[in-house]
């Protein structure tokens, strides 16, 4: 089993900066992909950034330019560097990482952290 747990989350000015860090602990063999998702009042929760475990990277559209993920995988940790922050940041931000488990059903599963509040204020 993975743990993940997050930490950075706070409040900041539009235009401010915020790093968030993810700390993977537990089983933590075979870990592919790192995430972050966010979830905004009223909105779906939506992928921000993801990096493979080779460090290629993809974001959504709305942070590309301003935001930044980053990987240890030596420490089994991702950051996601937050720049230009605009109040439509706001959301509840979860670090995700994916695991290969081998077996009879072998496939990918998903574990989430519990989250760190982000709040851009006006």
């Amino acid at each position: 089993q993975v743990q993940l747990v997050e930490s950075g989350g706070g409040l900041v000015q539009a235009g401010g900066s915020l790093t968030l860090s993810c700390a993977a602990s537990g089983s933590t063999y075979m870990i592919d992909d790192m995430a972050w998702y966010r979830q905004a009042p009223g909105k779906q929760r939506e992928l921000v950034a993801r990096v493979t475990s080779s460090g290629n990277t993809n974001y959504a559209d709305s942070v590309k330019g301003r935001f930044t993920i980053v990987r240890n995988n030596a420490r089994h940790a991702t950051y996601l560097q937050m720049g230009s922050l605009r109040p439509e940041d706001t959301a509840v931000y979860y670090c995700a990482a994916d695991q290969w488990r081998s077996g009879v059903s072998s496939r990918y599963e998903t574990f989430w952290g519990k989250g760190t509040q982000v709040t851009v204020s006006s």
